[in-house]
């Protein structure tokens, strides 16, 4: 079969390897139909990824097809699913409270393991969820999407509350979306002029916020002095994180959807003046992806927005660079892989 390999940061190469091998009981060959680029893809092109060995088939955001099933599966042949790319043991502790997404052992495809830039991949069945009816490109942004209905959803705010999302990326548009389904009076603040335009002329956000100079008094003229019931912050950079604790309101929650690898320092007196929450999102879990698969079924995604940038599995090897470099209008790039 045909993969797109990241054989060293930098390069890309179009190989030729051996299919799955036929699927043992509560495992599915599958053909992939779509994958989504992912930050964390370009992050592994250039090198930036701090736990990766290569070379490595990246590819986590995937809609495929049922090819073979092992006995006494579920699945019929030609069911078109959604996977779930987070491999997790099922024995650890984090797996036994019923959160396989920061399983202890978690291996995550693209990642840890060969992911979806190729024609076919292996998968366990209780990771695969049925599409229900979204088309093979609506399927593939499910995951990304569920990123921020997890974060949403682990704020555990009521609808009415004011809530602020950091970073106009990918992410943070999802947690958007799906704070906005919540029912949560939303505001998005990102460095780029561009992005916030983008949200509201395309996605319907008003009010957008531009980080810089006299932020603070926005702030406040924004949410009558009090702050954001809860904040998201989805920058993955130090420097927004840490000064995301004055954004919350006294009483207020702040998730952190994204993850960064250094320490973060936050002012302890101010952090419990406000007897903030501090949460912590990671990845998503089943419940998540139906909330999301739902939620496009039922019109309240703008998945066609959403995605601004298509590609196929032979042109990803010279657009996959380009678009690391140049993101000018890029919100998420899908790869066709199999039938249109």
């Amino acid at each position: 079969m045909k993969a797109v390999v990241c054989s060293e940061p930098g390069r890309l190469e179009i190989t030729e390897r051996p299919g799955p091998s036929a699927p043992a009981a509560g495992w599915v060959r599958l053909a992939v139909r779509r994958v989504g680029i992912c930050g964390t893809d370009y992050h592994i092109f250039e090198g930036k990824h701090p736990f990766l060995e290569y070379p490595r088939v990246m590819g986590h955001e995937i809609s495929a097809t049922v090819v073979e099933t092992g006995p006494g599966s579920r699945l019929t042949p030609g069911t078109l699913v959604v996977v779930n790319p987070y491999i997790s043991c099922e024995t650890c502790a984090a797996c036994r409270k019923g959160k396989p997404n920061c399983c202890t052992a978690i291996r995550v495809l693209g990642v840890h393991t060969d992911g979806a830039f190729c024609e076919e991949i292996l998968m366990p069945e209780r990771n695969l969820y049925p599409a229900n009816g979204l088309s093979p490109e609506s399927a593939a942004t499910v995951e990304f999407l569920a990123i921020g209905a997890h974060a949403v959803r682990r704020s555990g705010m009521a609808p009415g509350a004011r809530s602020l999302v950091i970073g106009a990326g990918p992410i943070g548009l999802g947690t958007a979306i799906f704070s906005r389904i919540a029912g949560h009076e939303v505001t998005l603040l990102d460095t780029s002029a561009e992005r916030l335009a983008f949200a509201a002329d395309e996605l319907g956000f008003p009010g957008g916020l531009l980080a810089g100079e006299g932020l603070e008094n926005a702030i406040g003229e924004a949410t009558d002095g009090n702050g954001f019931d809860v904040v998201f912050d989805a920058t993955g950079n130090v420097i927004s994180m840490e000064r995301s604790f004055t954004h919350v309101a006294h009483g207020g929650t702040l998730v952190f959807v994204s993850v960064v690898k250094n320490d973060i320092r936050f002012s302890d007196p101010e952090f419990h003046k406000r007897e903030m929450t501090l949460v912590a999102s990671r990845n998503a879990t089943r419940e998540d992806f139906d909330h999301v698969i739902a939620s496009i079924g039922n019109g309240l995604v703008p998945v066609d927005k959403l995605v601004t940038h298509r590609t196929t599995l032979g042109q990803a090897v010279h657009d996959l660079p380009r678009w690391a470099h140049d993101k000018a209008g890029l919100v998420k790039a899908v790869i066709t892989v199999g039938a249109t």
